[in-house]
């Protein structure tokens, strides 16, 4: 019986080392790949048009009372059909209330960016998240330290505006006079 089973696997391990080589043999005789029907990737890939490289330049303005009083610059390369994005920041450790469990908060900026090419017109999606750590109240005990985040999110599409600055949006801030604006300046690469 250990035979006949020797002899079968035998057999069909040779089959199967056949029929592989007779493959590599027809692919390698010349046969030319099958074309992709479509509906496919690939053709979708084909229809599309040549990317475009561009590079985006963000500033993050805070204003109190119509004066900017800080701004912050970041930029990336994007190209269309893609996305990216930019993310500096510090996590900070927040106590669950169980002794010595920890929960992390990621403070700092967040943008994200996508250019999408639909119908012949470049739009750009754009995401921002700012966050930061307001100062402790001086009334309050150390033991009573708990971290207070203060945020700002802004988001919008816009058509894709060249060499010039323009403001994606704006946010007052409710605990002050002072207000946060996000502006973009894309550039094409060339």
């Amino acid at each position: 019986m250990l035979r006949n089973q020797t002899f079968g696997l035998a057999l069909i391990l040779g089959w199967a080392i056949l029929s592989g080589t007779g493959h590599a043999v027809a692919q390698e005789g010349g046969t030319p790949p099958k074309p992709h029907p479509e509906g496919t990737e690939e053709a979708a890939k084909a229809a599309r048009p040549p990317e475009e490289a561009y590079r985006l330049e963000f500033s993050i303005n805070e204003l109190e009372d119509g004066k900017k009083i800080n701004s912050r610059q970041h930029s990336m390369n994007l190209t269309t059909n893609e996305s990216n994005e930019i993310k500096i920041g510090t996590r900070v450790p927040v106590e669950t209330g169980k002794e010595g469990e920890f929960q992390y908060l990621d403070v700092g900026t967040n943008i994200s960016a996508r250019l999408s090419e639909t119908r012949g017109q470049t739009e750009l999606v754009v995401r921002a998240d700012i966050s930061s750590l307001a100062p402790p109240e001086p009334t309050l005990e150390k033991r009573e330290l708990h971290p207070i985040v203060r945020q700002v999110k802004m988001g919008g599409s816009v058509l894709l505006p060249l060499a010039k600055t323009i403001v994606l949006g704006s946010a007052d801030d409710p605990n002050s006079k002072r207000q946060f604006q996000l502006e973009v300046t894309v550039t094409k690469l060339r």
